[in-house]
């Protein structure tokens, strides 16, 4: 599968939307994003737009934002960031090239929902256990406030096994694009079907919503889920980078 330029901004304005920073500022078009924690992409400019003439000018300002707040300079590009060779930019200013992400997408067609997964518009205390409880510790406090101001239509779901939630995702919904955020299962519950159950529900409701494309962002060095992914249809179709400068 591949996306038009077009199609890829649509799908990456979704994955900005679906994990809002807590702190933002446009600069010549870009969205600078801070929230503090270990969230690279809460924590980086999102290139989708740029309205500016001169990118230089632009990274400086992007550059004493970060600075005022003892921050890093970080930006998150892919294949269709604006300007165009943003990357070229980057390098050419001292940028390093740091953790790379895949976006993976397929396309949404009418299908039967699994009864079984627990759907709310808001993440429960057992929700986030869950969730929390299988990313780094200096992620859990941003991350809970990022949860708690994820714009609708959004929908959280949950797999339960012996009266307990064994696995969680979350859906959001920005036009025709729906993005997957937060999926995970308990250690001890792995291999149940879980987060198979949890996916199934998710696209149905998707669909519901009037998408006709879901997407995905995960790292490059998550063979287990790229391969899951890979089983449920989704294909890669972007590379997304993320550079600093100290």
């Amino acid at each position: 599968m591949k996306l038009a330029p077009d199609d890829l901004r649509r799908m990456e304005r979704a994955h900005v939307k679906a994990w809002p920073a807590l702190e933002t500022a446009r600069v010549d078009g870009w969205l600078w994003r801070l929230s503090g924690g270990g969230s690279q992409r809460a924590n980086s400019v999102s290139t989708v737009e740029h309205e500016g003439a001169d990118p230089m000018r632009s990274l400086e300002k992007v550059e004493t934002l970060y600075r005022a707040r003892s921050m890093p300079a970080r930006l998150q590009s892919f294949s269709a960031s604006l300007p165009g060779d943003l990357a070229k930019i980057l390098a050419a200013r001292g940028y390093a090239e740091g953790e790379t992400t895949l976006t993976m997408v397929k396309p949404l067609q009418a299908s039967a929902s699994n009864p079984q997964p627990e759907i709310s518009d808001k993440a429960t205390p057992e929700w986030l256990e869950v969730y929390l409880g299988v990313i780094t510790e200096n992620r859990r406090v941003v991350n809970t406030k990022i949860i708690e101001s994820i714009p609708g239509p959004r929908a959280f779901f949950a797999h339960r096994h012996d009266g307990r939630i064994i696995s969680t995702a979350l859906c959001v919904v920005l036009g025709d694009c729906a993005v997957i955020e937060c999926v995970a299962t308990r250690a001890d519950a792995r291999g149940q079907g879980g987060a198979m159950s949890v996916l199934g529900a998710l696209e149905a409701w998707a669909h519901r919503q009037g998408a006709r494309l879901l997407g995905l962002q995960v790292s490059e060095e998550n063979p287990p889920a790229l391969a899951l992914y890979g089983r449920l249809g989704f294909t890669v179709v972007d590379r997304n980078r993320f550079w600093l400068r100290d």
